[in-house]
């Protein structure tokens, strides 16, 4: 396994080792031994899944109290995914990067706890799957508005205006969110 350094510390990129032949392929998307020997010692607590449709923009979001971090990967298609820094003590507060995920090039993303998460799905019948530290909470999820233009998250054009949520169009701006200390 290959873990890879982003521009906002804690968030990486992961790149399994893959073994391929005339058959198809093995990879393995989670080992804690292996991640551990990383430096990414991680319990997780929820597995979720998601489908989408080509277009379709879902985030960017966190909770705060307890939040979650994430393990990200595609197994059909392709997404843009995107972490946002709302620690507020990172020299890095308020910045995004963001990686495209796709069931070709099998990249993960590990998504810390202290960051906004989201993403625009690239390709029709994308399936997007992660592992989440902490269990899912209705009362303490937020949504950091995926166009602020203070964060500038610089989306790839994909023909076609994006389609979100009603909830997360009502996401707020930066300067509005309950961020980490």
């Amino acid at each position: 396994m290959n873990v890879v350094a982003t521009s906002l510390p804690g968030v990486l990129i992961i790149e399994p080792r893959v073994f391929g032949d005339a058959r198809g392929f093995f990879m393995e998307s989670w080992n804690a031994g292996t991640f551990a020997a990383a430096g990414l010692d991680l319990a997780f607590v929820q597995d979720n899944h998601s489908r989408s449709q080509k277009g379709v923009l879902r985030g960017l979001h966190f909770q705060n109290p307890g939040p979650q971090g994430k393990l990200v990967r595609v197994t059909s298609g392709a997404v843009f995914d995107v972490a946002v820094d709302l620690r507020a003590s990172s020299p890095t507060f308020g910045q995004w990067m963001g990686v495209e995920l796709s069931a070709e090039n099998k990249r993960m993303l590990w998504v810390p706890e202290g960051f906004a998460h989201g993403f625009l799905t690239l390709e029709d019948d994308t399936d997007f799957l992660y592992k989440c530290t902490a269990p899912y909470d209705p009362r303490t999820e937020h949504t950091l508005a995926w166009d602020d233009p203070a964060v500038g998250i610089d989306w790839p054009g994909i023909g076609m205006a994006p389609l979100v949520s009603e909830k997360d169009g009502r996401g707020l701006a930066l300067a509005d969110v309950e961020v980490f200390a």
